[in-house]
């Protein structure tokens, strides 16, 4: 058969097979549609095709075929933040798993498929530690892209302020390294600006000292949820830099294969870390050991390779509904309402309400940092549901307003970008003033808007 006699999805299919080594399937390949399900099975991306980059050349002829195929390439390790990405090649770059730890430079390289569970457990073994969120199953790649809230965040700043170089295939399909001296507009854009204007092969970063790590976790009955949500209000009023605590409220679905202390249990959490002595964190802690009756404790002294256990969040792919609303306090009133309004007794059909403590470095203005700037208020409120059965997305959505409004008082409506939901702007993760930096940034750089990003900062 003739090239231009192809069907045009096959046509497809057979120039990337030209071009790439990795694996490439088109509409109607068998195994398709399983190629193009993201983590979060709540979105459906209809894309035209899916490469499986094997390296950094993979990347590279993707990108440069869509670019003369007036295509566009949206790039993906796992899915975590998916978008629909109609007709666009979607890239996988879920094989590129190199990893160099250096310890006297206290510097990790990694590809972009890399996930933090990699990075924690080669950076541990040496005493050091990356800027990893709370779970680590997650690419080290699209989590700094995205800025990059850490549990180490409150003393180190965002993951992205961290970065030394990017490796990058730019849009019309070449390969460079990108430093704050070779590149200061695209290196800034990078860190945290989202995935919007290179695809990132690679990066080099920053690893911190955390010779002793403590944390963990404390869980009572959700009838407990008021006496902690104090407690952590008041700890967290003073809380050193090196502590980070986070509160929360959970549904624990009625699963079998859950302990019986969890199964179906509502309850209220504290989640911990603390870069420094166990007696030293014990004592910041003294208010949650005045509560009574937790389920369990689980802090101490713990390697840096298990951090992910603290939150211990699901790793299998699961349709989700997110909402997140930073707030500038929580005061007496707010909290109560915030607590009506999740629910009393249960938090059903919400998995979750989550209150991360922010401030210390994230809070501080650095003239040399990224696009992901600092977020000023100290509390960043999180709701999620999961969309365990038909017709629950109704009940879910009407279950997070309620959380948001009874805080409306205290919120900015600003979101970091790696907790914009479905359908969410890029807009509204940050200030008029950098988002239209960031769009000049993509109009110079991508003009033809080949690479896009999770949140396109034009959309």
């Amino acid at each position: 058969m003739w090239r231009e006699e192809m069907d045009p999805i096959r046509a497809l299919g057979a120039d990337l097979r030209r071009v790439v080594r990795g694996r490439v399937l088109v509409r109607g390949d068998e195994g398709f549609d399983e190629s193009r399900r993201p983590w979060d099975m709540a979105v459906d991306q209809r894309v035209a095709a899916v490469v499986e980059a094997r390296d950094a050349h993979d990347v590279a002829a993707v990108v440069g075929y869509a670019g003369l195929a007036g295509l566009r390439v949206a790039t993906q390790p796992n899915g975590h933040a998916p978008a629909a990405f109609d007709d666009a090649i979607l890239l996988r770059t879920g094989a590129m798993r190199g990893l160099t730890v250096r310890p006297a430079e206290r510097v990790a390289r990694v590809e972009a498929g890399v996930p933090w569970s990699d990075v924690l457990t080669a950076a541990g073994e040496h005493g050091l530690a990356p800027l990893a969120g709370s779970t680590g199953v997650v690419s080290a790649t699209g989590f700094t892209l995205g800025g990059g809230l850490s549990w180490f965040g409150r003393r180190y700043g965002f993951a992205a302020d961290s970065v030394r170089a990017f490796e990058v295939v730019d849009a019309s399909g070449e390969q460079t390294t990108v430093t704050a001296g070779s590149d200061p507009e695209l290196f800034w854009a990078l860190r945290g600006g989202g995935g919007d204007f290179a695809v990132v092969t690679a990066m080099e970063f920053d690893l911190h000292p955390a010779p002793v790590l403590y944390g963990g976790r404390i869980l009572w009955p959700a009838e407990r949820a008021a006496e902690v949500l104090a407690a952590f209000r008041a700890t967290t009023a003073v809380a050193p830099e090196e502590l980070t605590v986070w509160f929360h409220l959970l549904q624990f679905p009625p699963l079998p294969e859950l302990p019986e202390p969890l199964r179906g249990l509502s309850a209220v959490t504290i989640d911990v870390t603390y870069l420094g002595d166990p007696d030293e964190a014990r004592a910041l802690l003294h208010r949650f050991d005045r509560i009574p009756e937790p389920v369990f404790d689980t802090r101490g002294r713990m390697p840096v390779a298990k951090l992910a256990d603290i939150c211990a969040e699901p790793t299998d792919p699961t349709p989700a509904l997110l909402r997140s609303e930073l707030l500038t306090g929580l005061g007496d009133a707010d909290a109560a309402a915030m607590l009506a309004a999740a629910g009393p007794g249960t938090i059903a059909p919400l998995a979750y309400v989550q209150i991360r403590h922010l401030g210390g470095a994230l809070a501080q203005v650095d003239e040399k940092g990224g696009a992901c700037g600092h977020i000023a208020e100290p509390y960043l409120l999180s709701t999620l549901g999961v969309l365990v059965a038909p017709g629950m997305e109704e009940a879910i959505r009407r279950r997070q307003s309620a959380v948001a409004d009874a805080v409306a008082g205290v919120s900015t409506g600003r979101k970091p970008l790696t907790f914009l939901g479905h359908g969410e702007p890029a807009a509204s993760a940050f200030p008029a003033e950098v988002l239209a930096r960031l769009r000049e940034v993509k109009r110079r750089r991508d003009p033809h808007g080949v690479i896009l990003g999770n949140y396109p900062v034009l959309g």
